[in-house]
């Protein structure tokens, strides 16, 4: 087999890609219009449970870059949270949560701050099933018991009520399934023992 380096698509081609998947098309038939094998097109459609991720945007009400460099300026300049605040127009509650966030006062830095929340509101998440094979494990054997989603997501509230790593919600489950179907997830998901 030919080794090829992999290659890091462009919001064009992943469009592209999003556009050919809603069609119905296979996951060959896009990965020739690219000349890759079809697992590089799965791990894109993968990453976001298989359904297409709005355009990214911030919120009007989320601090601004600029806001940050003023934060971290007013904190080197050893002023309040409440003169930071009142200088930005926002509430000392908001200033001060983005402070604690990101580091302290001493650590603050309005680049990492930014950075991170951009990660923090990135959406969707990674599948909570893809993440934690013990879960996936509960779960598929519970649906070849022919639980439905409801029912599974209610079973685990009760059974591991303690335990936020084992709660799961009916429509990541529906989610799941739906990827299964359109055969975009890993077969080990697909054909794990039960024990």
């Amino acid at each position: 087999m030919k080794y090829r380096p992999r290659i890091y698509y462009s919001e064009s081609q992943k469009a592209l890609m999003w556009e050919r998947w809603r069609k119905g098309d296979s996951l060959q038939q896009i990965a020739q219009l690219f000349d890759r094998n079809h697992s590089s097109i799965q791990r894109i459609l993968a990453e976001t449970g298989g359904i297409q991720p709005r355009p990214r945007c911030r919120s009007r009400l989320a601090l601004t870059l600029a806001e940050r460099e003023e934060i971290s300026r007013g904190l080197v300049s050893g002023h309040s949270i409440r003169s930071i605040a009142t200088l930005l127009r926002r509430a000392p509650s908001t200033i001060s949560r983005e402070i604690h966030r990101n580091g302290g006062q001493l650590d603050y830095r309005a680049s990492h701050a930014e950075q991170a929340s951009w990660e923090r509101a990135k959406r969707p998440k990674t599948c909570k099933l893809a993440e934690n094979p013990n879960l996936a494990h509960l779960v598929a054997s519970k649906l070849k018991l022919q639980w439905s989603p409801e029912q599974i997501a209610g079973w685990l509230k009760q059974a591991y009520s303690g335990n936020e790593d084992y709660q799961v919600s009916h429509e990541t489950i529906y989610r799941t399934l739906f990827i299964q179907a359109r055969g975009a997830l890993k077969k080990e998901l697909l054909t794990q023992d039960i024990r």
